[in-house]
């Protein structure tokens, strides 16, 4: 498979221009307003590339980053689902760990399809070409084929309740192993993603990531479960952004959960890390998510010896015992 960002300068040569930043521009008020898009937010061909430029590297990152939270005793997918995906963020993340897997992108932008389909045959992947992109807009009492994984990023947040109740009820429904979640790293993508869990919870799925156990979130008003994965910025990407620095943190919120019977659960439950750790001399302080449903500080000194090793070296997201 080639690289996204490869793909992307080649496909996308006209993306740094004044309208191609003018189009950038809008789709970032549009996704900072917190509020649902009142029309398609990806309308057409400019935008399309704009989103593609902007977006899709963060988006596939972040995406990677939630795959790699499944047990390896799931079952690989054999069928994958990807809602709302757009220009094709998903694919690209699932394909990059199972090369063998068949995609369908289900989106309401015709645009974004097209440059999707576009995108992934410049791939030089069989697979991700193969790929099967359709026009569907998710609408309260959705129906979806059925499928092994299904993703869902970046969509919950902008549907109205209803409507996003109803697609993450559908996409259990039709799901044999595994569900993953992503929304922007706000308050907004977690509460759409709190939303999504208790769904899960009560069709009898079981959670993997992130939370270490399935009571209510211990999290206070005013906080918010959400990690980070750090990119490296192409050349077209900090020109388009107009930035200087190399890399750019992508913050998310995510839900990875698995169907009754589809993994064992093995070993011994480990909290989760919700910040980024404070290291001083000697001392690694975590915050921790616990398997018993609570918060709490763990301080672990270097008198530890090898947990102290591995506190140094866990970070934000990870989890630690």
């Amino acid at each position: 498979m080639r690289d996204l960002d490869d793909v992307l300068r080649e496909a996308l040569p006209a993306s740094t221009t004044s309208a191609a930043r003018r189009a950038t521009e809008s789709l970032r008020d549009t996704y900072r307003s917190g509020a649902p898009p009142r029309e398609l937010a990806i309308a057409d061909d400019e935008r399309a590339a704009a989103y593609a430029a902007y977006r899709m590297p963060a988006t596939r990152a972040a995406i990677a980053r939630t795959l790699a939270e499944l047990p390896e005793d799931v079952p690989p997918p054999r069928i994958h689902l990807d809602l709302g995906g757009g220009t094709g963020a998903a694919v690209w993340a699932v394909h990059a760990r199972w090369p063998q897997v068949h995609s369908r992108v289900l989106d309401a932008s015709a645009p974004a399809l097209a440059l999707g389909r576009r995108l992934a045959l410049g791939s030089d992947d069989a697979g991700l070409a193969a790929t099967t992109w359709e026009q569907v807009r998710l609408a309260a009492g959705v129906a979806l084929p059925a499928t092994d994984l299904t993703t869902v990023s970046y969509l919950l947040g902008e549907l109205p309740a209803a409507v996003a109740g109803d697609v993450v009820d559908a996409a259990l429904a039709a799901s044999s192993t595994s569900v993953l979640v992503v929304e922007p790293g706000t308050p907004r993508g977690y509460a759409a993603v709190l939303a999504a869990r208790d769904r899960a919870l009560a069709a009898g799925w079981r959670i993997v990531a992130p939370c270490p156990h399935a009571g209510p979130c211990p999290l206070t008003a005013g906080d918010w479960c959400h990690a980070a994965v750090r990119l490296t910025r192409s050349s077209l990407h900090r020109r388009l952004k107009s930035g200087d620095l190399g890399h750019e943190d992508e913050k998310f919120s995510y839900l990875a959960v698995v169907a009754p019977g589809a993994g064992d659960v093995a070993g011994e439950p480990a909290g989760r890390v919700l910040r980024h750790p404070l290291t001083r001399k000697g001392l690694v302080q975590l915050r921790l998510c616990t398997p018993e449903g609570g918060v709490r500080d763990e301080i672990v000194s270097k008198r530890q010896g090898e947990r102290y090793r591995r506190a140094r070296e866990t970070g934000w997201g990870d989890t630690f015992t």
